[in-house]
């Protein structure tokens, strides 16, 4: 387990880790090995979403059972249409609350293997408003972005947290220190063009209604 900590911790505007050390992160998760990093929300155990065996890995690694669904983050909207099938309303709430602390539940394409969704036709996607995470997907491409802790542990909020649920499970952590929010994204299922708020988080449901308006 290797941990590689950003230089500038406290004010994360702008991504300062090295070019080398951006490849490490990139090689590991090609490897098919998992991967801890930070967003904007809470921290994230990555995997590639495309790899049935890393998918399997995250799983085990949080102790969570196989038929809860892992969510994934992209980088970009045309990404996000690359792997789901994006309607009028998931638009709205795309363009008014992502990079942010939003998850849309959407129909995923058939790239994406069923072990990731559960055998679920929906998948969760986000935008993480974080500079690493958004480097990290913009050279790596789609990566699973569920929370890094053990299945029903305290929200990891700080690498350490990650660090002490998922020890012996990751190939290299990367520490930005605490995340912004501190909190998980709201989750919203827009795949049928209804909005419907599936877990409370940092962005009120009244927020998500008068975004659709």
């Amino acid at each position: 387990m290797k941990t590689i900590k950003c230089v500038d911790r406290k004010n994360c505007k702008k991504c300062d880790l090295k070019e080398k050390e951006l490849d490490e992160v990139v090689a590991a998760l090609r490897s098919g090995e998992l991967v801890v990093f930070p967003t904007d929300t809470l921290y994230g155990i990555g995997a590639d979403p495309f790899n049935e065996n890393s998918v399997k890995k995250v799983f085990i690694a949080k102790n969570r059972p196989f038929d809860m669904p892992l969510s994934i983050a992209v980088s970009n909207e045309k990404m996000m249409e690359s792997v789901a099938v994006l309607n009028d309303n998931a638009r709205k709430l795309i363009r008014k609350f992502l990079p942010g602390p939003l998850t849309v539940m959407l129909t995923k394409k058939p790239s994406l293997p069923d072990i990731l969704t559960s055998g679920s036709n929906l998948i969760g996607i986000r935008i993480p408003d974080h500079p690493f995470a958004i480097r990290l997907i913009d050279k790596f491409g789609p990566i699973t972005a569920t929370s890094a802790n053990l299945h029903s542990h305290p929200d990891p909020f700080e690498a350490a947290i990650a660090q002490k649920d998922l020890k012996g499970h990751f190939h290299t952590c990367v520490d930005c220190g605490k995340t912004k929010y501190a909190e998980p994204s709201t989750i919203v299922d827009v795949s049928d063009g209804a909005a419907e708020v599936i877990r409370k988080g940092v962005i009120s449901q009244e927020q998500i209604e008068n975004a659709l308006r």
